[in-house]
């Protein structure tokens, strides 16, 4: 199994929804966050006053697949999610040991 770890533009969220729903993805865990990447926040004016943003909020998705399913998690998210402008997001893939789904014990690949 697989945790696909995707920070994304908070408007592309329904749309990578969707198109994960399309492949066959049953659930997600979704945070909103704040960070910086390569483009280190950037400046606003508000009222005439320039001021410095320096998180951007962005979306968190976390994501647990089978890993023979996991390419095209990670293929599907970076397409839907491109824009062409800097701060699309990362795509992280981690490797997950076990897991258990609470109400009915099952576990592994059942769990998902």
């Amino acid at each position: 199994m697989k945790l696909i770890i995707a920070t994304i533009k908070p408007f592309k969220l329904e749309e990578v929804r969707e198109a994960l729903t399309g492949i066959g993805v049953k659930g997600m865990m979704v945070t909103e966050i704040k960070g910086f990447g390569a483009q280190s926040g950037h400046t606003e004016i508000y009222r005439g006053a320039e001021y410095a943003v320096n998180f951007v909020p962005k979306v968190k998705l976390e994501i647990v697949v089978t890993a023979a399913m996991a390419d095209q998690v990670v293929s599907t998210i970076a397409a839907t999610a491109k824009t062409d402008k800097i701060g699309d997001g990362k795509i992280f893939v981690l490797d997950v040991e076990s897991a258990v789904r609470v109400r009915t014990g099952e576990t592994n690949e059942d769990a998902l």
